[in-house]
């Protein structure tokens, strides 16, 4: 992707966006079906539960793949095919904010905190891997909410018409 444009590799990035929103959707979707919150119980009885852990792993791994992408390449991407020069994760994110394509810079450092927590301990707290479950959960929805709000900003201000489509936000 070296050789591209700088909207070029915003657009390549994007797409790649919008598959990962699509698996996270999906992953929701299943792990989170008829409005089920994880429960302390729930995560204690994962052993006798291989599918729910199955989905359960699917989730965090997509959850923490789309926050990175996100925040480490596709915003910085924008801020380059913008013209201007992205600089630390915090300015980018509260660039950002200021433009109206993340909604909180506050909501999106949660969103790394939990990532962090969801993969670096897993389930050695069952109560506090619940709690952190059902967080990531919300976040994630605002994770596929940004890229909509990028997307609509690519589209309505910057005049892209070459743009994947917009993700269906589960309710």
């Amino acid at each position: 992707m070296s050789g591209l444009l700088p909207v070029e590799r915003f657009l390549a990035t994007l797409s790649i966006v919008k598959r990962e929103g699509d698996h996270l959707t999906y992953s929701w979707l299943t792990l989170f079906a008829e409005e089920k919150l994880i429960t302390q119980t729930w995560v204690e009885t994962l052993d006798d539960q291989p599918q729910e852990a199955v989905f359960l792993e699917a989730f965090v791994s997509r959850f923490g793949r789309m926050q990175d992408t996100l925040a480490d390449k596709l915003l910085p991407r924008w801020l380059q095919a913008l013209a201007e020069k992205p600089g630390s994760q915090i300015e980018t994110l509260n660039r950002a904010e200021r433009l109206g394509v993340v909604n909180s810079v506050e909501g999106w450092l949660i969103a790394r905190k939990l990532r962090n927590q969801l993969v670096h301990e897993y389930m050695e707290n069952a109560r506090e891997f619940a709690e952190a479950i059902n967080i990531a959960r919300d976040s994630s929805l605002m994770l596929l909410s940004t890229y909509n709000q990028l997307h609509h900003y690519a589209e309505n201000k910057m005049l892209l018409t070459e743009l994947p489509g917009l993700l269906n936000l589960p309710n």
